[in-house]
Formats: structure tokens, C-alpha cells, sequence
């Protein structure tokens, strides 16, 4: 059977792939997935790496860096042994809750595998993107004091127990997907599971020594700013690649997409303007981040004032979250992931069953009411939410009981980059 986007009249990456009988490969469409795949690599190795880098201390930078290349070298490997088969693949019995093992190391791969009108390798890579990017967010939340070792195993354990269910339940045909989720890009997926994730790692692990009383500014706020240039660029693939046709379905989504990271880096800029009483770069850069996690999963369905409104609400709600979390539950979350991606997910997801709506210039709610859609919006980021909360809970404690999860006091006073890798950053320094 050959599936094609005009027929199944939704985002490709809401629905089960299927190999097409169809012969014929859409060149546009495979060239702009392909940029696309590109660019959401794009914002992991070098933009969030940057980014986040330049958020810690000149001891921890080479630390993350690092954390973010190996994650992506080792969600690869995963992707390829089975992550993606059991996302994808036909899951039988139990495809409501997980897919089935048929694509485990592709063994009839071919370039004449297609998913709707692209080659299902380009697909296989697209999808292995997000993959990657997922668990490198998580980092923010125990940057600066968890060992190598077990942010590796934890990353891999997290992607087969959390990512994988929770992606095939919203992608894969899941029962999620059945009730009629609308997640574009991975607002549910990748935010609010990497946000929730982030936060339990920042509770487990406890908050790094001296905070908050000490003071533990960026290090390096040119490469902050050089790193959400590149995630703001990015994210055109992100979003806009999701549509999986190179037409006014992707054109769409980058120009909310756009809207919202411009009207959530403002309206967070604002706000620190009149309470602080000066406008900060840091600021105006989270407001971005703030913009585009919540516009993910809404960005296929909403017009131009849907974006806008989400950009808004973005920077309010992720403004006044951070400063709860950092300042009143003194919650060491190091770079924000949680109130940023995991809040924004929520509010972004939920909003989605508002703003599609045709009465705000959406694509419309497919014939179902404003309340059901934004009922089956909350009960799947609850579900994200219990799911990703409690596994990440217990892979850390076990990880914890085995190898251990954070260096020592000293080794954190010295600094990640020389006590796990043995080298600097700066050698002037």
C-alpha cells in the first residue's frame, strides 16, 4: 500500500510507517528531509553543545561537550540495534503499548524502502535525530557534577525504558495516537519527557555544592548566544522537516515557529526589563528556547496568531516557572530544563487543542470539540509525565546502588573536565 501525505491528511510522523509498494521517490520531499535531518543534528552537535557549555563554569564546558557528543554517538548505535524497530515496527499483539522487533539492524532495508514518498533511510535518520537530541537536554539537569560513566548508562537505559514507549505510543501507532494526540515535533515526546527527566536527576542527585548561595554565573555568554543562534536555526528542520513535504505544510510550520521563538525571546526579555530594571542577553536567549519548545507540538497545526499567542504565553509561563523552581522550591535544575522545555512541552501541548481550532486561524480539530482535544492534550502529557517520572526515578537509583552517580565533593571543587577527562577547556585558566 503506498501512503502518502495528501491521503492520510496528517503529519507523516503521527502515523505508523509502512513500507510503500510505490517505486517512485518524491525528490523534493526526500532533499528537504534530508536538510532537515541535517539541521536538527545541527542543534545538537554543535548548538545546544555550545549553549550548553557556555551556561557552566570555564572547569565543567569540556564536560558537557563531551556528555552531548557521546550521547549522540551512542544513541546511534541504539537506533540502529532496535531503538527505532521498536518505535516503528509493527507491534502485533502489543502494538498499543510498543512496536514489534521485524527492523532490528534494518535487514531489508533497501533504497527502494519507502515511507509515504521518502526513502525509509532518510526517514530512519530523521527520526534518529530527535532521539539524540532527547536525552542531551537531559543533561542541563545534572550538569556539573554527575559522573561519566553513569550519565552514559543512564542515557542509554533512558532511551529504551522512557524514550522509546513514550515516542511509539505518540508516533508509532500507540494508544495514544489512537485517541487522537496532536504532537507535531515533539512537544510531548522530547520536552516535557526531557524536561521531566531533568528534574527528577536534579532531585535525585541534590544540588551542586554551594548552590544557591554561591553564585555560579555563564561562563561564556558569547558561546550561549552562538549556540541558540544555532538552535533557533535548527529548529526550521525540527519543525518544519516533521511535515515531511517540502510545501506549504512546512513552510507553515517554520513561520510559527519563528514567530513564537521571536515573541517568547521579547516577552521574557520584558519582563526582566521591568522587574530587574535592565534587559539581559541570557534572557532574551531563554525566551527564545522558551518560544520554540512550546511551539513543537502545536507548530503543524496552528496559523500565525496560534504562534504568536503560544510565543506570549511561552515567555510568561517558563519566566515565572524558572524563577519558582531556582528560587522558591531551590531546586538545583543547573540549565533550566525543566521549567523551559518540561513546562513549556506542557503548555504548549495543551494549547495545541486550542489553537488548531479553525476560529484562531488553525488547521481545524478534525471533527472532534476544543474540550476533547485539549482533554486527550493533558491526559497524554500526564501520561508522559507518570512514565517518564517514575522510570527515570528508578534508572537513577539504580545506577546510583551500582556505580555511583556524582563525583565527590573534591572532584567537583576541581572541576568535571580535568577529574573525567584530564584535560581544560582554557589553558590559560
Amino acid at each position: 500500500m503506498t501512503i502518502t501525505i495528501k491521503k492520510i491528511m496528517l503529519p507523516a510522523m503521527l502515523m505508523l510507517p509502512e513500507l510503500a509498494s510505490a517505486t517512485e521517490i518524491n525528490q523534493a520531499n526526500t532533499a528537504w528531509v534530508l536538510t532537515s535531518t541535517a539541521l536538527v543534528l545541527f542543534m545538537t552537535i554543535p548548538g545546544l553543545s555550545l549553549f550548553y557549555g557556555g551556561l557552566v563554569r570555564s572547569k565543567n564546558v569540556l564536560s558537557v561537550l563531551m556528555q552531548c557528543f557521546a550521547i549522540t554517538c551512542l544513541v546511534s548505535m541504539l537506533w540502529l540495534v532496535g531503538v527505532y524497530s521498536f518505535i516503528f515496527a509493527d507491534g502485533g499483539d502489543l502494538q498499543q503499548f510498543i512496536g514489534g522487533g521485524s527492523k532490528i539492524f534494518l535487514p531489508d532495508m533497501t533504497t527502494q524502502n519507502l515511507i509515504g514518498d521518502i526513502p525509509e533511510s532518510v526517514y530512519f535518520m530523521f527520526q534518529m535525530t530527535f532521539a539524540i537530541i532527547t536525552p542531551a537536554l537531559i543533561v542541563g539537569g545534572f550538569a556539573e557534577r554527575m559522573k561519566f560513566s553513569a550519565m552514559m548508562w543512564f542515557s542509554g537505559l533512558w532511551l529504551i525504558v522512557v524514550y522509546m514507549p513514550i515516542c511509539h505510543w505518540v508516533w508509532g501507532g500507540g494508544w495514544l495516537a489512537d485517541l487522537g494526540v496532536k504532537d507535531f515535533a515533539g512537544g510531548i515526546v522530547i520536552h516535557v519527557n526531557a524536561g521531566v527527566a531533568a528534574l527528577v536527576a536534579a532531585l535525585v542527585l541534590g544540588p551542586r555544592r554551594g548552590f544557591p548561595t554561591t553564585a555560579m554565573p555563564p561562563h561564556n555568554m558569547t558561546m550561549v548566544v552562538t549556540g541558540a543562534g544555532m538552535l533557533w536555526f535548527g529548529w526550521f528542520g525540527f519543525n518544519g522537516g516533521s511535515a515531511l513535504t517540502a510545501d506549504g505544510s512546512a513552510g507553515m510550520a517554520i513561520v510559527v515557529t519563528h514567530i513564537a521563538a521571536a515573541a517568547g525571546s521579547l516577552t521574557w526579555m520584558t519582563i526582566e526589563w521591568l522587574r530587574f530594571g535592565k534587559p539581559s542577553v541570557l534572557g532574551i536567549v531563554t525566551g527564545m528556547v522558551a518560544g520554540l519548545g512550546t511551539i513543537t507540538p502545536a507548530s503543524g497545526f496552528v496559523g500565525p496568531v496560534g504562534g504568536l499567542a503560544i510565543g506570549i504565553i511561552a515567555g510568561v509561563v517558563c519566566f515565572l516557572a524558572t524563577q519558582f523552581i531556582k528560587r522558591i522550591l531551590k531546586i538545583d535544575d543547573s540549565l533550566d530544563v525543566f521549567p523551559v522545555h518540561g513546562v513549556g512541552g506542557c503548555v504548549g501541548s495543551i494549547l495545541t487543542g486550542v489553537f488548531a481550532a479553525e476560529s484562531f486561524g488553525g488547521l481545524g480539530l478534525g471533527g472532534v470539540s476544543m474540550s476533547e482535544q485539549v482533554g486527550v492534550q493533558a491526559l497524554a502529557v500526564l501520561a508522559t509525565i507518570v512514565w517518564s517520572g517514575l522510570f527515570s526515578y528508578i534508572l537513577l537509583k539504580l545506577i546510583n546502588m551500582s556505580i555511583g552517580l556524582r563525583v565527590n565533593e573534591d572532584e567537583e571543587v576541581q572541576g568535571l573536565d580535568i577529574v573525567l577527562h584530564e584535560e581544560t577547556g582554557y589553558h590559560n585558566l
